[in-house]
């Protein structure tokens, strides 16, 4: 089965990117991080080798980092809709089996993405959850948009809600490990010591 993955991106702009970070380490640092972790995540998703790799671009595809990763690998480059998180992850699915990550878990690794698509082989629903409350990875066979509305993003309660609106559709869900990704200070510690390629 093929399965596409939708990476959700933002553009190293100083001020635009990474701006929990800006406080504690700046906002060049905090572009060049962002830099980084997308290249880290397109690098991802071509070698799990599950299907078709769309990196959707805020604000838009024009970033020199954007067409440099389209140059380097097989990817397609979409601008991310308007909207809230919700919207634009539910715009990102097409019209197969389709895996919607992040740009912020370096963790993730191709095998992940490999057992997320192996599960929606069974299950109408993937997912991945982060260790601070919401998730890494939401995949699905079809665009689900009940999953994607009315949901408060970026707080502790985003997997919570989830799992009540997959339990409410009477869908089948695959949960796999959860995953830590880059949110704060303590985080950025942690990419330095167990990724130190990734330090800045």
């Amino acid at each position: 089965m093929t399965t596409s993955i939708a990476i959700l991106a933002k553009a190293p702009v100083p001020g635009f990117a990474k701006t929990r970070l800006i406080p504690s380490i700046g906002a060049h640092a905090a572009a060049v991080l962002q830099t980084r972790l997308t290249e880290q995540t397109v690098q991802t998703a071509h070698a799990a080798g599950i299907g078709p790799v769309t990196l959707w671009c805020a604000p838009d595809v024009t970033h020199r980092s954007f067409r440099n990763l389209a140059a380097r690998f097989p990817i397609r480059l979409e601008r991310q809709v308007d909207g809230d998180l919700g919207a634009r992850m539910l715009a990102a699915f097409g019209g197969m089996p389709t895996l919607v990550i992040g740009s912020d878990c370096p963790a993730l690794t191709p095998q992940h993405l490999r057992a997320a698509a192996d599960g929606l082989r069974a299950a109408d629903v993937a997912l991945i959850p982060a260790e601070d409350g919401g998730y890494v990875l939401i995949g699905a066979r079809a665009a689900r948009p009940a999953l994607f509305t009315g949901i408060i993003w970026g707080t502790a309660t985003v997997l919570t809600e989830t799992r009540k609106r997959i339990s409410a559709l009477d869908l089948k869900a695959i949960e796999l490990d959860p995953l830590w990704d880059i949110d704060s200070e303590n985080d950025l510690a942690r990419m330095e010591r167990e990724l130190p390629a990734l330090a800045l």
